[in-house]
């Protein structure tokens, strides 16, 4: 389940953004509370405006793209996705046969950035900063590819509002029924050089009735995976349930499945997505790289596994 990671390129672009100074109160020892200036991470004034303008105007030239943009109404709006700060949550993958990554992680909804705590040993930690991916302490044996992994769960968690952006290419590709529901097919494809993988594709499900997403299917290309031109085998993946935080829909559950070409086979992972909320109150410096991690210059660790 080894995919998503080149939306992040859409998001480096997001680097228009000012410091808004909040007062509040953290503890300098057990004793004493001190009062001092937090650094916030804030769009510029008229971003989340004109960021919403130009999504809406781009999307609205062709069927896929009206689909999508009626998908984000109905999901709680694209400029209420951006207006409520960086999102947490915990995101709990199991490969039915191998296991996976579970963790606390929270994410710059704006500039794509991360940092996420592994559910077992909350001291160990990996994240993205915007330029390169760290895991900390440095001599931490984690599994997961933290360039890879960093981004990923919150691609799976912000379908439909992470394929807004410039360099996304949509095509409608008809109805399809799952489960007894039909859907909209929308292909994603991204443009030459898009992001690390530019070899993947989507084809997003969303509901005729209501509007909102049903699944998806996918293949991975990522290179810290995969050799130039290879691909993982398509999957296809299920939504399931509803929770709404911040006026947003939010999944609870997603299912993958092996995909034969024409229907899902049998279930490969599933997917618990918990702790839900939006945390306006992050300080900017909080997505910086921790001192002692150890920072990722390729695609991969030697020692980290897929």
């Amino acid at each position: 389940m080894k995919y998503f990671y080149n939306f992040l390129v859409f998001f480096l672009s997001l680097g228009l953004f000012n410091c808004e100074l909040k007062k509040e109160k953290v503890p300098s020892d057990p004793d004493s509370i001190t009062s001092v200036e937090i650094a916030l991470a804030k769009p510029a004034p008229g971003w989340i405006t004109g960021r919403v303008q130009k999504s809406q105007e781009r999307l609205s030239r062709t069927k896929a793209g009206q689909l999508l943009w009626k998908s984000m109404e109905a999901h709680g709006s694209l400029a209420n996705w951006y207006s409520n700060g960086p999102l947490y949550f915990r995101f709990t993958y199991k490969n039915l046969k191998t296991g996976g990554p579970d963790t606390f992680q929270t994410v710059d909804t704006w500039a794509a950035r991360s940092r996420h705590q592994l559910a077992s040993k909350p001291a160990i930690e990996y994240g993205w900063d915007g330029n390169k991916a760290w895991k900390h302490p440095a001599d931490s044996g984690i599994a997961e590819n933290p360039r890879f992994w960093a981004l990923t769960p919150y691609y799976f968690v912000g379908v439909p509002f992470v394929l807004a952006d410039e360099g996304i290419q949509l095509a409608y590709e008809g109805e399809i029924t799952f489960e007894g529901n039909t859907y909209h097919q929308v292909r994603v494809t991204f443009g030459n050089g898009i992001g690390d993988a530019p070899d993947d594709f989507y084809v997003l499900y969303l509901d005729t009735k209501t509007s909102r997403v049903g699944g998806l299917r996918y293949v991975v290309s990522y290179p810290g995976f995969y050799a130039k031109g290879e691909h993982s085998e398509e999957k296809h993946m299920a939504y399931y349930g509803n929770q709404t935080v911040g006026g947003i829909v939010f999944p609870k559950t997603i299912k993958s499945f092996a995909w034969d070409g024409n229907k899902p086979g049998d279930q490969t992972v599933n997917i618990n997505i918990t702790d839900l909320s939006f945390k306006p109150g992050t300080p900017d410096a909080y997505f910086t790289i921790p001192e002692g991690s150890r920072v990722m210059e390729g695609y991969d660790f030697e020692d980290s596994k897929q």
